[in-house]
């Protein structure tokens, strides 16, 4: 169950630990699957890391509920693209989704650092600004895409250079604090 005015970390994987983007083209359909479907089902997506294997998404439920059809039909929409693009069969994902609400406002923005994080903290970049599928990049002002709504966390922020400050001060330590919003 989520309920309205509520914030999530959505998290999920390939099954076995197996990618699920193969290419540029899948994480930008993800992200359109993810924009159409939020929007349907009312959430507002705060935050979001497309991993090689996983996804981190930071939502906001607006109606109780809904967050579970969202999340059905996106990963349903997906898979049976991937599925059907690559001519495989089976599941995509590990499981349906995991779900964590997110407990305080200080941990809402702890969480986002971390999703924003998440590439360089797995060695696949140097910086975040250098993941293509993240959010930071509309968080630090390097883009100016509709789909976070990043006024939720930069607002408590003076201006983004701050939060962009936030986000680096941290890049050398684990927020063990985090440990029960993460992903296992």
């Amino acid at each position: 169950m989520t309920y309205a005015e509520e914030y999530y970390h959505v998290i999920n994987r390939g099954n076995e630990k197996q990618p699920i983007y193969y290419n540029k083209d899948n994480y930008r359909f993800f992200l359109n699957r993810l924009r159409k479907y939020s929007s349907k089902g009312k959430q507002l997506v705060i935050a979001y890391c497309l991993m090689p294997n996983h996804f981190h998404l930071l939502m906001k439920e607006t109606i109780d509920n809904h967050l579970k059809k969202t999340m059905l039909s996106l990963q349903t929409s997906y898979a049976k693209a991937i599925n059907k693009r690559f001519q495989r069969n089976g599941h995509l994902f590990q499981d349906t989704y995991k779900k964590i609400r997110i407990e305080n406002n200080n941990q809402l923005l702890r969480l986002s650092r971390y999703i924003h994080l998440n590439p360089v903290k797995a060695g696949l970049v140097n910086v975040p600004e250098e993941w293509p599928y993240s959010s930071y990049h509309e968080y630090a002002g390097l883009r100016h895409g509709s789909l976070p709504a990043t006024e939720i966390i930069i607002s408590q922020f003076p201006d983004k250079q701050a939060y962009k400050e936030f986000v680096m001060d941290h890049l050398d330590e684990d927020d063990k604090e985090l440990d029960k919003v993460k992903l296992e």
